[in-house]
């Protein structure tokens, strides 16, 4: 028996879920013109001055107005967070959230050194970039046009964003604290005299680690991990 609609939602693991919900309603409000961009934009005088803390959450919620950047975005943004928390985070729900605060306050502090108003791409090629680092062997298709190694993935898109027209700098700094965040949790704590430098909080564990799965959850059909030798298609947005 097909799932409805409301029950295809809620089969979407709970953090995916609620960041890209909380990314569409956000664009959807602007649109409606029920608020601006300019009360979401990371502005770091008028949260200090002004104590406008939702700033440090919203200039990560909103890719600009409706059209083909975001649907771009979101797209690659479901994706790569679904397939992480479906994938080496499965079970890890309170380690997961942990990597999106240190992803947060790093993009955070270098976006205030950078002049950066709006941090959801960054955010979104940040886990790109994990997640492809953890998946070496997959052979990805961008377009129909590159066939290349799932790590080049976040330089093909750094590159497809310099050809229509965008800054970098965005990008690099996905790809930066993305690169961070790999090395001290996946390569560091495996050199000789390496050790684990990143811990996630009990409280966290408390909020969101249960002991027991739910037995009705699926997970993405395609187990990429597994089949190395077929070409996975980055999804044309």
């Amino acid at each position: 028996m097909a799932l409805s609609i409301s029950q295809q939602y809620f089969q979407i693991p709970v953090v995916t879920r609620a960041y890209t919900t909380a990314c569409v309603l956000t664009t959807a409000a602007v649109q409606l013109e029920v608020i601006t961009p300019f009360q979401l934009y990371f502005n770091p005088d008028l949260i200090i001055k002004r104590y406008q803390i939702w700033r440090l959450i919203t200039n990560f919620l909103f890719f600009g107005s409706l059209g083909f950047s975001f649907l771009f975005n979101i797209i690659f943004l479901y994706r790569y967070c679904r397939m992480l928390e479906e994938g080496s985070f499965r079970g890890r729900t309170a380690d997961f959230v942990f990597m999106f605060l240190f992803g947060g306050i790093l993009m955070s502090l270098f976006g205030l050194l950078a002049n950066l108003f709006f941090l959801g791409q960054a955010f979104t090629i940040m886990l790109v970039y994990v997640w492809s680092r953890r998946h070496p062997a997959i052979r990805m298709n961008f377009f129909g046009l590159l066939n290349f190694q799932a790590p080049f993935l976040p330089w093909v898109l750094m590159g497809f964003s310099l050809l229509l027209g965008n800054s970098i700098m965005v990008d690099l700094l996905g790809i930066g604290v993305g690169h961070m965040y790999y090395y001290l949790e996946d390569v560091f704590p495996n050199q000789p005299g390496g050790r684990k430098l990143l811990f996630t909080p009990e409280l966290l564990r408390v909020m969101f680690d249960h002991p027991e799965e739910d037995l009705a959850y699926t997970p993405l059909p395609e187990d990429l991990a597994e089949e190395p030798q077929e070409d996975q298609e980055a999804p044309d947005q």
